[in-house]
C-alpha cells in the first residue's frame, strides 16, 4: 500500500486516508455492533506503521490486543483477499498503556491548575455563582505562590476562602460561604468516586504520547477506560483536558506531511451532553485550530448528529457504519447522515446506510486537494493485530518493560498549597500560645510578690487561663487566614 496513505478497505475502488489531509480530522459513526471498534483499530495500526502516535481510549477493555500479533482465521483471510490485502501479515504495534487509576497502565495524571477553572467547574457540575467563586481560589493561588497540584490543595484553599469571604470579596468580587460549602462537597464526592487519583504530580508530558519505536512505528498510547467510563463527565473532561493541553502546548506546524499525533475520542457524545456555551465554544476553538499543530481528531460516537454542528463541519474525513431506523427519530438522524456526504449518483446513501453489514462501511476522504471523495461503499480491511483484549500477562510484560515505569508510576508529593498553609497554620498557632504565655506570666507576677492569694482569685486566674487555652484551639484555623491576609493586605496597599 502507499506510504503517504492508510489503507482503509475497498469498494468500487481503494479507500485510503492521505497522511496530509489526516490532521483535518475525522468522525467514525454507526450504530453499536457494526464494526466501529474494528475501524479504530485499524487506522490505529496504519497511522503506527506510518510513523505517527496515536491516543485512542479502551472504552471496552478490548483494543488492547492492538499490542499483539493476530492469527489467522478464515474470515479474516477472507476479508484481506476481497479487499487486495496482499500480503496480509500479522503483527502487534508499540502500545504504551495508561490509566488513571494506575491498575492496568501507567498512571496518567495532571494538576488541579493544569485542569484550570472552566474544565473544573464542568467537572463539578458548578453553577455559574459557584463557578465564580472557584475562579477567585485560583487567582488567589496564581497571586500568592500557592501551588494546586492535587485535591487536598484545592480543599484546603476553599476552607481559607470561606474563612476570608469578607475580606475576598472586598478584593475580588463576591464570595459566597454557601458556594464554598457546595464546591467542597463536590470535591469530596469527587474524592470518593475515584477522581482524586487523577490530580497530582508527576504530571504526564505531552511529548511523551509522541513518540516512535525503534522501527520508526508510532506509539499507540491506550487508556484504560472500560472502568472510566462509568464516570462519564470524568472520562470526558480529561479527554478534553489532554486535547487543550495539544492546543495550548504544541507550537504551529501548518500542514505536515504526516500529523505529529492522532487522536481518536471515543464515546464522544459524552463531550458534549449538557456542556456550557463557554465549554462548547473552547471545543469548537480546538477543533479548528488544533490541526495547524499538527494534530488530527477523530470522533467516535453512535450517530453524526451526537456532534455539534459546527464541529461536525470541520470532520473531513468520514467513516459511516450502519444505523438503525425503527422510530422516526432514528429515520431522521439516517437522513441527517447521509447528506452529510459528497452524494454518487450510483448510490442511494439513505437507504445503504440502514443496509450495511457488519464490517462495512460509507467513506469518504479529503483528496490531495482538500476536497471530499464522492461517499463509497466499502468493505474495511481486517486487523494485522488481534482481535480482542491482550491477556494480563501480556499486559505486564509490556508494562515492565516501558521507559515511563520509571518516571510515572510512584506519585511525588511536593509541598503546595496544603503543606503551605498547614505550616502558616502551625506558626499561627505558636504564636497565640505564646501570647498566652506571655498573658500568664504577666498575670501571676504580682501574686508571687504578694505571695497569697484568695482562693476566690486563684480559681478566677485558673477560670481564665483554661479560657485562654480552649480559645487558643478555637481560633488556630482563624489564625492563619488572618495572618495571611494581613500580609495580602500589606503587600496590597504597598504597592498602591
Amino acid at each position: 500500500m502507499s506510504e503517504d496513505s492508510v489503507f482503509i478497505g475497498k469498494g468500487h475502488q481503494v479507500q485510503s486516508l492521505l497522511l496530509r489531509r489526516a490532521n483535518r480530522h475525522g468522525l467514525i459513526a454507526g450504530a453499536t455492533g457494526t464494526g466501529k471498534t474494528v475501524t479504530l483499530q485499524i487506522l490505529a495500526e496504519g497511522f503506527s506503521a506510518q510513523g505517527v502516535p496515536v491516543f485512542m481510549a479502551d472504552v471496552k477493555g478490548d483494543l488492547s490486543g492492538i499490542s499483539q500479533a493476530g492469527t489467522a482465521k478464515p474470515f479474516l483471510t477472507k476479508r484481506a483477499d476481497q479487499v487486495g490485502l496482499k500480503p496480509y501479515t500479522f503483527e502487534g504495534f508499540p502500545t504504551v498503556f495508561w490509566d488513571v487509576s494506575g491498575k492496568e497502565g501507567h498512571p496518567m495524571r495532571a494538576t488541579i491548575s493544569d485542569m484550570g477553572p472552566l474544565l473544573l467547574s464542568r467537572l463539578l457540575e458548578l453553577n455559574d455563582t459557584q463557578e465564580g467563586v472557584l475562579n477567585i481560589a485560583f487567582q488567589l493561588s496564581d497571586d500568592h505562590g500557592l501551588p494546586l497540584l492535587d485535591l487536598k490543595d484545592l480543599r484546603s484553599l476553599m476552607t481559607f476562602v470561606a474563612g476570608q469571604s469578607k475580606e475576598l470579596s472586598a478584593l475580588y468580587g463576591n464570595v459566597s460561604k454557601a458556594s464554598v460549602g457546595a464546591i467542597q462537597r463536590r470535591l469530596l464526592q469527587l474524592e470518593q468516586q475515584g477522581g482524586a487519583q487523577f490530580f497530582g504530580e508527576p504530571a504526564l508530558e505531552l511529548s511523551d504520547l509522541m513518540r516512535c519505536d525503534s522501527k520508526g512505528r508510532g506509539h499507540i498510547n491506550l487508556l484504560a477506560a472500560n472502568q472510566l467510563i462509568e464516570r462519564p463527565r470524568l472520562y470526558a473532561t480529561i479527554l478534553l483536558w489532554l486535547l487543550a493541553e495539544l492546543f495550548e502546548e504544541l507550537p504551529e506546524a501548518g500542514d505536515p506531511e504526516k500529523p505529529k499525533l492522532v487522536f481518536f475520542f471515543d464515546e464522544a457524545h459524552l463531550l458534549f451532553d449538557d456542556a456550557p456555551k463557554a465549554l462548547l465554544q473552547k471545543v469548537e476553538q480546538v477543533v479548528r485550530l488544533i490541526r495547524s499543530k499538527g494534530v488530527g481528531i477523530y470522533f467516535v460516537s453512535q450517530n453524526p448528529t451526537d456532534i455539534p454542528d459546527k464541529v461536525l463541519g470541520q470532520l473531513g474525513n468520514r467513516v459511516q457504519h450502519a444505523l438503525r431506523a425503527f422510530t422516526t427519530r432514528d429515520q431522521k438522524a439516517v437522513r441527517a447522515a447521509a447528506s452529510t456526504f459528497r452524494q454518487n449518483p450510483g448510490l442511494d446513501t439513505e437507504k445503504v446506510i440502514t443496509e450495511l453489514g457488519v464490517g462495512e462501511a460509507l467513506v469518504s476522504t479529503l483528496d490531495a486537494k482538500g476536497i471530499p471523495s464522492i461517499v463509497d461503499r466499502t468493505l474495511i480491511r481486517p486487523p494485522s493485530s488481534r482481535l480482542g483484549p491482550a491477556t494480563t500477562e501480556e499486559r505486564n510484560s509490556i508494562l515492565n518493560a516501558s521507559e515511563f515505569g520509571v518516571r510515572y508510576n510512584k506519585a511525588i508529593d511536593r509541598e503546595s498549597a496544603h503543606e503551605k498553609l498547614q505550616k502558616r497554620a502551625a506558626q499561627a498557632a505558636n504564636e497565640a500560645q505564646q501570647a498566652v504565655l506571655d498573658k500568664e506570666r504577666v498575670y501571676r507576677a504580682p501574686a508571687n510578690r504578694r505571695k497569697k492569694s484568695s482562693a476566690a482569685g486563684s480559681s478566677s486566674r485558673q477560670s481564665v487561663f483554661e479560657t485562654m487555652a480552649k480559645s487558643v484551639a478555637r481560633t488556630m484555623g482563624r489564625e492563619v487566614t488572618r495572618g495571611f491576609m494581613r500580609g495580602l493586605l500589606g503587600s496590597l496597599f504597598k504597592g498602591r
